[in-house]
């Protein structure tokens, strides 16, 4: 037998193979592909399960903080009618700081841009009351009627709940979850 001849003979046994086993190669390969990408989003899905239900608690709890902060419903909610301006001014820091500390852990499931509005919101309540308390002349004597008086003409004033922006983004943004 010829050498060339052998080599030829060779050479049909041994491509069709090289062949064949490069196309289960690929084909394996595409499948393990497929088949991690099917168990990545059934992974998603169940930690959407887990999930969803938390993020959704806390884009509440986020609106029920920015309406309890908001000027409006937090004077309603404290009385002023018992108190001098300076413990009344004193009463609404720190029930406006109490409700943002109860609340500081819903950052975990609401984006960061979202979470500065909150933040910022809540710094302009606190600035707003500040803001009131300020402008009294000899607050030690005025009671805490005249001080919530000035932080609602104050709102009036400034035209906009400083709470609205950041409750209209917390809305948007769990829409966006659906």
């Amino acid at each position: 037998m010829d050498s060339t001849t052998y080599f030829y003979d060779l050479l049909k046994i041994i491509l069709p193979a090289i062949i064949v086993a490069g196309a289960i190669y690929f084909l394996f390969k595409e499948f393990l592909e497929r088949e991690q990408q099917r168990r990545l989003i059934e992974l998603r899905l169940e930690s959407n399960k887990t999930t969803l239900p938390l993020r959704l608690q806390a884009y509440e709890r986020m609106v029920l903080f920015l309406e309890r902060i908001s000027p409006n419903n937090i004077l309603v909610r404290l009385s002023s009618a018992g108190s001098t301006a300076p413990e009344f001014h004193r009463l609404l820091q720190q029930e406006i700081r109490a409700e943002y500390e109860h609340n500081l852990a819903q950052q975990l499931y609401i984006s960061a841009d979202t979470w500065t509005v909150v933040k910022e919101a809540k710094e302009n309540v606190l600035t707003m009351v500040n803001r009131a308390f300020h402008g009294i002349q000899n607050p030690a004597q005025v009671r805490g009627t005249e001080l919530a008086k000035r932080i609602l003409e104050g709102l009036m004033m400034d035209g906009a709940e400083p709470t609205a922006q950041a409750l209209a983004v917390v809305k948007n943004e769990a829409a966006g979850l659906f």
